[in-house]
């Protein structure tokens, strides 16, 4: 395959797609305002939309199903895959309407009873928004709070261990598989932590990476709590800070390619959840020791069925090219229909 560029490092699904749809004689039009809405005109006449990583091949109910975390955690564990421990919890709102109440109160009650630390996050929000690790009564209570001021569900889940891997399957086929860390940084005896993260902030800018790490975040002002720093804290050379528990890459998580090194088993593993899932397009996310290795233990915590490789992209001109294979294979499926 020829080299493949993208010089102002625009990783998102249009960029891409701008590349790729004139190759196959097809026409784009995308909105102009913000450019992650777009309409493909094929040359069959065959018409299809996108918004951002979303496009049609999956059907509607099996993709709702996958936005939903608690559904999709009751019908993975009916067919016998590992899932996580959890329960859903409702806003007053949604509980005055409910025959079976379970408050905020009693998710507390919950956590206490599965042992912290646990997870609490929204239960339909995606790219890790709100997903919190929880140590105490008094983080629980001050992310579920924010939590059900923005949805009515939200999901309390046993904390698991293990490391954090994607594995993206289209049609049966494994385009990716990567491993994701939370952001860190690491002391220098001389800046403080708010400027130590900004300088992860350029980087990732100047990678082309587009990723929101946001100085406010809650989640943030807690880890600091924890480890009684604050933004203006001189970490010492060598010592790490954690700023966020969860991995996800939009919110800055680290990545490293495990495609060419995922065993068949975890290949197998993950292309069968996808059609159990009744999918086509999916994101399965692994808690594992090593997706390198043979199937021995895992966790499955999410799938996804809008998964896209925008940052995975921004590793180097291999992942670059497997992103470009993985859009041009989308464009074909669609237009076979």
């Amino acid at each position: 395959m020829a080299r493949i560029t993208m010089d102002d490092k625009k990783y998102s699904v249009t960029e891409f797609l701008k590349i790729l749809v004139p190759k196959i004689n097809a026409t784009l039009i995308v909105e102009p305002e913000f450019e992650n809405v777009g309409f493909i005109i094929f040359k069959n006449g065959k018409k299809e939309y996108y918004k951002n990583t979303s496009f049609s091949l999956n059907s509607f109910a099996s993709a709702e199903i996958a936005k939903d975390k608690n559904y999709t955690n009751f019908f993975l564990k009916r067919i016998g895959y590992k899932v996580p421990e959890g329960q859903t919890f409702f806003s007053d709102k949604l509980n005055s309407r409910l025959k079976i109440e379970r408050t905020i109160y009693d998710g507390f009650e919950y956590a206490k009873s599965i042992g912290f630390p646990v997870i609490i996050k929204p239960n339909n929000f995606s790219k890790g928004r709100l997903v919190t690790k929880i140590f105490n009564e008094e983080e629980y209570y001050e992310t579920a709070e924010k939590i059900f001021s923005i949805t009515d569900v939200m999901l309390v889940e046993r904390f698991c261990h293990g490391n954090d891997f994607r594995v993206l399957v289209l049609d049966e086929e494994i385009f990716a598989a990567y491993q994701r860390e939370p952001l860190r940084i690491i002391g220098n005896s001389v800046s403080r932590i708010k400027e130590l993260i900004v300088e992860k902030k350029n980087d990732f800018i100047k990678a082309g990476r587009k990723v929101d790490i946001d100085f406010d975040d809650y989640r943030l002002t807690q880890n600091l709590k924890r480890n009684n720093y604050t933004m203006d804290t001189i970490l010492d050379r060598g010592i790490v800070f954690q700023i966020l528990d969860n991995a996800n890459l939009s919110a800055g998580g680290m990545i490293y390619d495990f495609t060419s090194k995922i065993h068949h088993e975890f290949k197998k593993l993950a292309i069968n959840i996808t059609k159990d899932m009744k999918l086509r397009l999916c994101g399965v996310d692994f808690l594992t020791d090593d997706v390198s290795k043979p199937v021995s233990d895992y966790t499955l915590i999410e799938i996804n069925a809008s998964p896209g490789l925008n940052n995975y992209a921004s590793l180097g001109a291999e992942q670059l090219a497997i992103a470009h294979s993985f859009y041009f294979r989308i464009l074909e499926l669609l237009e076979r229909g």
